[in-house]
């Protein structure tokens, strides 16, 4: 019998829960579209699991160009109804609406800075405001941080939306701006020599 290396305490018994945990979650990004497609996703999973959209995640991207953001972008009112009547996502009008919103307001950031991956790495936390060890009852506590704060307020401003603290908070941890596997992942120095091998100052 096989014994299952230890795991964060949120991952169930599901296979593409335990695949997503072991080789997507907290590692570092900096490509733009899987950004963009993030950011897309955790608005449409506002109020609802994550492993609702995982499991829709393909769905998703087929709905959404791939998530390419100029295209996304050009959406416009019958790919909304599309979207609407497409079973195979989330069919929530305000949501559907709020992911072209957010292309549209890519693009005009990318006006000015180089990329999203260099726009969304100045938010990453210093080492030092960081919690020493990360476990399970530091995972459940932490919600949101400063950075995460200031990122939801920029964007904002930008108009973006579903973009609140805590779902990006949420961004940060899947994308690698923060490490938040629990320090007796196995994962967890995985992610810790990605994140080594990364220089966000190249971006």
């Amino acid at each position: 019998m096989t014994t299952e290396p230890a795991r964060c305490f949120w991952v169930d018994g599901s296979q593409i829960y335990r695949d997503y945990h072991d080789t997507e979650w907290g590692f570092p990004v900096f490509n733009d579209t899987r950004l963009f497609e993030k950011i897309c996703l955790e608005g449409f999973q506002s109020g609802l699991s994550w492993i609702t959209i995982l499991k829709k995640r393909e769905n998703f991207r087929a709905a959404f160009a791939g998530f390419d953001i100029a295209r996304v972008a050009r959406f416009g009112e019958k790919d909304v109804e599309r979207l609407v009547q497409d079973a195979g996502i989330i069919r929530h009008r305000g949501k559907i609406e709020a992911a072209i919103n957010n292309a549209r307001c890519a693009e005009q950031l990318l006006e000015s800075e180089n990329s999203l991956a260099a726009y969304f790495w100045k938010f990453e936390p210093s080492a030092a405001s960081r919690p020493q060890t990360i476990t399970r009852d530091t995972l459940r506590s932490m919600t949101q941080c400063a950075e995460s704060v200031a990122l939801s307020k920029d964007l904002k401003k930008r108009g973006w939306k579903f973009v609140g603290p805590t779902t990006m908070y949420a961004f940060m941890q899947a994308m690698g701006l923060v490490n938040d596997h629990e320090e007796t992942c196995w994962v967890r120095q995985s992610a810790l020599n990605a994140r080594k091998a990364f220089d966000p100052n190249k971006l």
